[in-house]
C-alpha cells in the first residue's frame, strides 16, 4: 500500500500529476477542492458555505478541510493506497497526517508564481459536465464550448487577479511550515513543475523510485 501528499500552489498541476500516478498503480486521488466543488455544483449546504469564501477569494477554513478529509478518509475504498491534494495546509493538519497514516512521500511541486498567473488565468470550466480545459494548452475546438457536451466554458468564480494575489500570499506563508515541518521527517521531493505533464510525472516517479508509467501499465 502507498500513500502520498501533493502540495503545490494552484495551477501547478496537483490534479493531473495525482491521476497520472494514481492510474496505473490503483491508488484513489483524493482532491479537496473536487469535493469542494461537487458540493457547490449540488447545492448542498457545504456547497453554500464554500461558495461564499471562494466568491472572496479566500481558503476555505481548516475546520471545515479537515472534517471533509476525515470522512473521505473513512470510506476505506483505498485498498492500494491514495494520494491525497489540498491537504493537509498547516502544520496542525500536517502533525495528525503523519501521526495518523504512514506516509510514503510528500510530493511537493514548484512553479513560479508568474507562471501560476498565467496558468490559472487561463482555465475554464464546463457549466454542464464540470470538465476543465486550460486555453493555453487544452483549448476546445469551439471556442467557449465545451468538446464533451457542449455546454458552455467559463471561467471560475475564483480565478481572478485579486482572488489569486490571496491565495498565493496565504499559501507561501503556511505551506512553507508544512513542507519544513515534512522536511523533518524526510519525507518531501522537489519537482519542477514547469516542464510538460508527462516529464514531470517521469521526474516525480524517478525521485520516489516507482517503476514508469510504461513499465507500469504492462505489469
Amino acid at each position: 500500500m502507498r500513500k502520498y501528499v501533493i502540495m503545490g500552489v494552484q495551477g501547478s498541476g496537483k490534479g493531473t500529476q495525482s491521476q497520472l500516478l494514481a492510474a496505473d498503480l490503483d491508488l484513489v486521488h483524493i482532491s479537496v477542492g473536487d469535493i469542494f466543488r461537487w458540493n457547490v455544483q449540488n447545492h448542498t449546504k457545504i456547497g453554500a458555505q464554500v461558495r461564499r469564501v471562494m466568491a472572496a477569494g479566500e481558503l476555505v477554513g481548516d475546520d471545515l478541510v479537515e472534517s471533509v478529509v476525515r470522512d473521505r478518509l473513512t470510506g476505506h475504498d483505498w485498498n492500494y493506497g491514495f494520494i491525497i491534494d489540498g491537504f493537509p495546509r498547516n502544520c496542525r493538519q500536517a502533525e495528525f497526517f503523519v501521526e495518523s497514516y504512514d506516509i510514503d512521500g510528500v510530493i511537493a511541486l514548484d512553479l513560479p508564481d508568474s507562471e501560476v498567473r498565467r496558468r490559472v488565468l487561463s482555465r475554464r470550466v464546463c457549466e454542464g459536465c464540470g470538465i476543465n480545459y486550460n486555453l493555453i494548452d487544452s483549448s476546445p475546438a469551439v471556442p467557449g464550448q465545451c468538446d464533451a457536451c457542449g455546454g458552455q466554458l467559463t471561467t471560475r468564480e475564483d480565478d481572478t487577479d485579486e482572488a489569486l494575489a490571496v491565495r498565493l500570499r496565504d499559501y507561501h506563508e503556511k505551506t512553507t511550515q508544512v513542507l519544513d515541518l515534512f522536511r523533518r521527517k524526510e519525507y518531501v521531493i522537489s519537482v519542477d513543475a514547469r516542464p510538460p505533464a508527462e516529464a514531470v510525472q517521469a521526474e516525480i516517479r524517478q525521485q520516489l523510485g516507482l517503476p514508469r508509467r510504461e513499465e507500469a501499465r504492462s505489469a
